[in-house]
């Protein structure tokens, strides 16, 4: 094979792996499923943040 082609070839797997790898997490919805189960960390987190919010 040519090496320009290998390297266009190269080019274009990247996006093609990346897409491969985004779309099941977009379908699933996993990162909402994932976001779900820290919710309860991330409020303990939240919550103990100072608050210097005076309206």
């Amino acid at each position: 094979m040519p090496k320009p082609l290998k390297i266009v070839l190269k080019i274009l797997a990247v996006p093609v792996i990346f897409f491969a790898v985004t779309f099941p997490i977009y379908f699933f919805n996993l990162d909402m499923k994932m976001t779900s189960k820290l919710e309860p960390f991330l409020l303990k987190h939240y919550d103990n943040l100072p608050r210097d919010a005076h309206l």
